[in-house]
């Protein structure tokens, strides 16, 4: 099956929040995503609204007509300020203050009680509920058992051993999201991945067969600074599909 391509808008609300103001406008990118041939987009709104903030997800509910992946802590905050736009998808993130990107997986197994009850209502609203996790199989497991839809695979440990040249250990490590991968769909879930990827990073990852959604941000915001927003977007796409 056609492998999609969500696209995270966070880091344009970086830019205009740098200054202030209204500019760049982050609802402006989502529709250049959007027309650029995307699947969907991304917006992480964070408990210190560093970047997205409540307005935009007001904005981009109104203005898509692809489908908005909402990221969240597992936050009574955001757990209301979902079900009121009930978007076609909730991704739940680690989130600490202090950290400038997310660094980790969600530690489902660790709070499963408490997870299941929180995406519960989110599930009953109709929002197809993802977990973003490690490739460890007790993650994986206690996804499916809590009734999510849903996994993210972080990527990001891959990718930075990638880039740091370290490619026999980056080679254990994506074993190990393809192995994460494939327990995931064998439980049921539907796979997603993403964090970190570029275009060198991306097709190890674009080829694991059981992966249904690539989601990614940082890297094509940078890239868009250079070549444009829909010519990053489409050499992207060239990579993922030479990759399937």
């Amino acid at each position: 099956m056609a492998l999609r391509l969500g696209v995270n808008i966070d880091h344009v609300a970086t830019v205009r929040n740098a200054r202030g103001g209204a500019l760049p406008d982050p609802v402006r990118a989502a529709l250049l995503v959007e027309a650029a041939g995307a699947d969907g987009i991304t917006a992480h709104l964070r408990e210190d609204r560093r970047h997205i903030r409540d307005a935009d997800i007001d904005a981009l509910m109104a203005a898509l007509r692809i489908p908005l992946n909402f990221e969240m802590a597992a936050t009574a905050e955001m757990q209301a300020i979902a079900l009121r736009h009930r978007p076609h998808a909730v991704c739940l993130v680690p989130e600490r203050r202090e950290e400038r990107t997310t660094e980790g997986g969600l530690d489902v197994a660790g709070d499963a009680a408490r997870l299941a009850d929180f995406i519960a209502p989110l599930r009953e609203a109709g929002a197809r509920v993802s977990m973003f996790i490690g490739h460890e199989a007790r993650q994986i497991e206690a996804s499916a058992r809590i009734g999510a839809a849903v996994v993210e695979l972080h990527t990001g440990h891959y990718c930075d051993l990638m880039a740091e040249g370290r490619g026999a250990e980056a080679e254990v490590e994506l074993s190990a999201l393809a192995q994460g991968a494939a327990l995931a769909h064998d439980l049921g879930l539907e796979v997603h991945a993403g964090h970190g990827l570029s275009y060198d990073t991306v097709g190890a990852v674009a080829a694991f067969p059981q992966v249904m959604e690539l989601n990614i941000g940082h890297f094509l915001i940078g890239e868009a600074i250079f070549r444009g927003l829909a010519p990053a977007i489409e050499e992207m796409r060239r990579h993922m599909e030479a990759a399937r």
